[in-house]
């Protein structure tokens, strides 16, 4: 039995087919079957059945296919720690973030970080926290940074900063000079809002949920970028919650003003992930390191 066999069998299991995983991987169909059929030589069982045109893994395969897919990240690891210490290929590193912290965290952060780790080659993925912690679980990317919850048991998460979402509103509205914001006056406005799903929006609910007001909300429109709320923020077509991180350039422009929400407390945690068992690369621990150094951790 090779490396290649349990490569192929996670590829199919992970594809759904053996077409597309011949696609994937560049071979015939023929080729990725036999494949699979020296594997189930080996351990004297069947791994797939058919059941109305659909791959259906056996129990046997079940059983398989988490150690087989650990075997091969542990080979493919080796081959990069080895390849490092011969320094025979540059230190690399593949982030991926959710929307908030990659967009307005991450970039001067990296930017400090390059400078002082020139040697290392950055990659940065962006999307939602469920995409995020997908890629992480398929070994897409090395470490993920996240502020939405964070659920499965392969992943060791850590707290290393805060956010804190706040009512955004123009410089000229009528909130101006209020030091915070009543949330029934919150709740009599035309609310521009991120559509649904997304990490700010299903915080809020669920707090609004709680306190029995989530029907009393008033969305007036809803858009799929946080800048081009900003945007309309700005021109007073209504107000927005919006992540602290986000707004800290309007701010300091003075083109949006921001304040809480009276008694309720929307602070949210933003999250390190990274795989349990999971043999950690020299760019990976120096990144973590360099970030827990530059934010907190309580």
């Amino acid at each position: 039995m090779k490396i290649e066999n349990l490569e192929v069998f996670c590829l199919v299991v992970e594809e759904g087919s053996i077409n597309k995983a011949a696609k994937k991987r560049y071979l015939s169909q023929p080729a990725v079957s036999k494949q699979i059929h020296l594997l189930e030589e080996n351990y004297e069982t069947l791994l797939f059945e058919r059941n109305n045109g659909k791959l259906i893994l056996t129990e046997s395969g079940k059983a398989l296919y988490p150690i087989a897919k650990k075997i091969v990240n542990d080979y493919h690891q080796s081959l990069v720690i080895v390849s490092q210490i011969k320094n025979k290929v540059k230190l690399a590193l593949n982030i991926g973030a959710s929307l908030t912290i990659g967009e307005y965290l991450l970039p001067k952060l990296l930017g400090e970080f390059k400078k002082n780790f020139p040697q290392i080659e950055i990659t940065l993925k962006i999307g939602s926290t469920p995409t995020i912690l997908a890629q992480l679980e398929k070994d897409q990317i090395h470490i993920a940074l996240v502020e939405g919850e964070v659920k499965g048991e392969n992943f060791k998460v850590t707290k290393f900063a805060q956010d804190e979402p706040m009512v955004v509103f123009a410089a000229k509205h009528k909130w101006k000079n209020n030091r915070n914001v009543p949330l029934r006056d919150v709740l009599t406005e035309k609310l521009i809002w991120r559509e649904e799903n997304s990490g700010i929006r299903v915080l809020v609910e669920e707090i609004l949920k709680q306190h029995n007001l989530l029907d009393q909300l008033h969305v007036y429109m809803e858009f799929g970028s946080t800048q081009a709320i900003k945007g309309a923020v700005e021109e007073n077509l209504g107000i927005s919650i919006l992540s602290k991180l986000a707004i800290e350039k309007e701010l300091k422009e003075g083109s949006l003003k921001a304040l809480p929400i009276e008694g309720i407390d929307f602070k949210r945690n933003l999250w390190v992930v990274q795989k349990k068992d999971y043999i950690i690369q020299k760019s990976v621990k120096v990144f973590r390191d360099f970030l827990f150094q530059k934010t907190y951790s309580t």
